[in-house]
C-alpha cells in the first residue's frame, strides 16, 4: 500500500458540493440540533467506505439551514474521498459560510474500523477552543516534572 501523501491529506477539501440553502430566522436565542445517521464517504487512501453519524448544533442568527438542501449536501459526501477530520471541518466551514450562526458545533462519530472508533468535533467560533488549548499549555508549563524515585 502506498504511503500517505499531501494529496491524500487535501482530498475532498476543495471539491464542488451542492449549495447549503438557508431561510430567514424568525426568533432569537435558541439552538438547533440536526443528526444525520447515514453519513458515508470514501477513504482517500484505501478507497474503502467510511460510515458514521454527523451531528450539527448551532444557534441561528439571521438564517436557518434548509434541511432538504442540507441532506443533499451531506449525501454528496457518499462518493467523495475525504478523511473524517477533513469532512467534519469542511462541513463546519460550509455551514458557517451559508448561515453565519452565532456558534456552531459539528461532531462526527464514525463506525469502528480495525477495532478503533473515531469521534471528531469542530467548533465555530474557534476562539474558545484556542483559549482552552492555551490555558492547558500554560498549566503544563507551570507544573514541575515528577522527581525520580531513589
Amino acid at each position: 500500500m502506498p504511503a500517505y501523501t499531501d494529496e491524500h491529506a487535501r482530498a475532498g477539501i476543495a471539491a464542488k458540493l451542492p449549495e447549503i440553502e438557508t431561510w430567514p430566522n424568525q426568533f432569537p436565542g435558541y439552538a438547533i440540533t440536526t443528526r444525520f445517521p447515514e453519513y458515508s464517504s470514501i477513504c482517500p487512501k484505501t478507497g474503502m467506505p467510511d460510515y458514521g453519524t454527523i451531528t450539527i448544533e448551532y444557534e441561528p442568527l439571521g438564517r436557518c439551514l434548509e434541511l432538504k438542501a442540507l441532506k443533499l449536501y451531506l449525501l454528496s459526501y457518499r462518493n467523495l474521498g475525504i478523511f473524517y477530520e477533513n469532512a467534519v471541518n469542511r462541513i463546519l466551514r460550509d455551514i458557517v459560510a451559508a448561515a453565519r450562526p452565532a456558534w456552531c458545533v459539528v461532531r462526527g462519530e464514525f463506525t469502528p474500523r480495525g477495532g478503533l472508533t473515531t469521534s471528531v468535533e469542530a467548533r465555530w467560533p474557534r476562539v474558545k477552543a484556542q483559549q482552552t488549548r492555551a490555558k492547558a499549555q500554560r498549566g503544563r508549563a507551570h507544573r514541575q516534572p515528577p522527581k525520580p524515585h531513589r
